[in-house]
């Protein structure tokens, strides 16, 4: 029973944020822990709100799934409030596959709940980062240039110009 019991408990912490009352989530969270959390409706508001391109969709859907994602995010912070209902759009009009994806909920201090702010360089929330065959190959940090597809396309086009 107790083996059950810890195998149910989130991977990560949940508090209130002093500053601006928002729910934290600290530590590996997916998109169900977002869609889940009753007060979180900016996550499904952005999600139905968002308009994807559809060529920036089309070429992702044929090379996205090639690279790893780490996405680390505030829950308490607008620019994640912001870019993590489309980023879920994006994925899931890709076709991503999630078991490449791994997401981690921030303190307004950018700590998870392991070294997850040194390991990955943490500065700004959210950061979107890139990898192939294990190796960094492009982020975006805290907002986008045009939007969510076309800059993980351009991140992805300039990796294979490269």
């Amino acid at each position: 029973l107790a083996i059950q019991a810890s195998a149910q408990r989130p991977a990560y912490n949940s508090y209130v944020d002093e500053k601006n009352s928002s729910v934290v989530f600290q530590g590996v969270i997916t998109f169900d822990d977002l869609k889940n959390e009753k007060s979180f409706t900016w996550f499904q508001n952005g999600v139905e709100e968002y308009n994807t391109s559809s060529r920036a969709i089309s070429y992702l859907q044929k090379h996205l799934a090639d690279y790893d994602m780490v996405v680390l995010l505030g829950t308490w912070c607008g620019d994640s409030k912001d870019l993590m209902p489309k980023l879920y759009k994006v994925l899931q009009e890709t076709h991503y596959p999630m078991s490449r994806y791994t997401m981690y909920g921030v303190s307004r201090a950018k700590e998870a709940k392991n070294n997850e702010r040194t390991r990955y360089d943490l500065k700004k929330v959210p950061t979107i980062i890139l990898f192939k065959n294990g190796k960094e190959i492009g982020r975006i940090i805290e907002s986008v240039n045009k939007s969510i597809e076309a800059d993980l396309k351009a991140i992805i086009k300039n990796d294979a110009e490269g």
